[in-house]
């Protein structure tokens, strides 16, 4: 249940540069390698927490959607790394191709993630997880099969959002582990209408967020993949805007903020004003207060040590990682293969 009474702050449209942040820093691993061995290099370097009966947070995307994760990349790290994991998903709030478990269903077989168990989380009910220290939330209704399970990766692709301003690891879990009825319904809308928005709506994602990472921790990590960075959601499917940022690459760490926090980055560091339309959608929803929010909930650092997998594992900036990205979008040889964009 939500608090009325609570008070979004301000200023989710400025950008702290990393200069200006303070406190203790996570370490993030980086790799622009954009294939399977890139993100089974980066997976190695946080799989160290999981155990158990492992679930995989991914996006499986609207049907027939352009921008998800490669479905071989998935595939390969599953039957390399964790052949006994399954696929979390929960349904939508929003009525589409995933808004009920049948129809959510056919849509997994049409993107081609037949290959492993999903499990849509919600489809036999909710589970209420507790919020520690939130001022919007006392408690968070999630999909109640996720409690099933020990260990929780977050694979993410980072790309922006309608709403949200970008999606990370942090509304990957915060509205994609809410269950579709209840837990996103608390997130979005005070009278049943879409009507959270901007700073506020950045704090409901987070403290939802929040309530999941606690369940998992320490068992829990962050991958965020920065390619077919759409200014839309994967929820958009066919009809996301057209890519126009640059891919860049992989990230990881046993810390949501600053995995996200590294993305955004990277987004201001693009040379040439590469990022400036995700920067732009980004600011225009006051997305950054995901970030801020994030540590004033003790949910990790803003500040960290970029670790660069290709270049015999030295310390870069942001600034140095993508020096070398050059502007503009081109589709690489994974936009071609079954499932995801039959309509191109």
């Amino acid at each position: 249940m939500s608090n009325k009474k609570a008070v979004p702050e301000k200023n989710g449209n400025r950008y702290l540069p990393i200069a200006e942040r303070t406190g203790e820093s996570s370490v993030v691993f980086f790799t622009r390698d954009l294939s399977e061995e890139g993100l089974k290099k980066i997976y190695d370097k946080v799989s160290s927490v999981l155990c158990g009966k492992v679930a995989v947070k991914l996006h499986t995307g609207e049907a027939e959607g352009p921008n998800i994760i490669p479905r071989p990349w998935v595939k390969e790290l599953l039957a390399s790394r964790l052949p006994e994991a399954s696929i979390i998903e929960t349904n939508t709030y929003y009525e589409g191709s995933r808004y009920t478990t049948e129809d959510h269903r056919k849509t997994l077989e049409i993107n081609g993630w037949t290959f492993c168990p999903v499990d849509i989380t919600d489809s036999e009910g909710v589970a209420a997880l507790p919020v520690k220290g939130g001022k919007w939330f006392e408690e968070m209704h999630v999909g109640k099969s996720m409690l099933n399970y020990d260990s929780l990766l977050v694979l993410t692709h980072f790309k922006g959002h309608t709403m949200g301003g970008f999606g990370g690891s942090n509304k990957n879990i915060g509205i994609g582990c809410a269950d579709g009825r209840v837990g996103k319904k608390e997130i979005h809308s005070n009278v049943g209408a879409w009507d959270v928005r901007e700073e506020e709506l950045m704090e409901r994602i987070s403290e939802s967020t929040k309530a999941t990472v606690d369940h998992f921790a320490p068992h829990v990590c962050f991958i965020n993949t920065m390619r077919n960075m759409s200014v839309d959601c994967d929820c958009a499917g066919p009809e996301a805007a057209p890519v126009v940022t640059p891919d860049v690459g992989i990230l990881a760490s046993l810390d949501v903020l600053a995995v996200d926090n590294a993305c955004i980055d990277l987004l201001y560091h693009l040379p040439d004003g590469g990022g400036k339309e995700l920067i732009k959608r980004v600011e225009s929803r006051h997305g950054l207060r995901q970030l801020s929010y994030m540590k004033e909930l003790g949910m990790g650092n803003d500040r960290y040590t970029l670790i660069d997998l290709d270049n015999g594992e030295v310390e870069i900036t942001a600034a140095e990682a993508v020096k070398d990205v050059k502007p503009g979008w081109k589709p690489d040889r994974y936009n071609t293969f079954w499932g995801r964009n039959k309509r191109r």
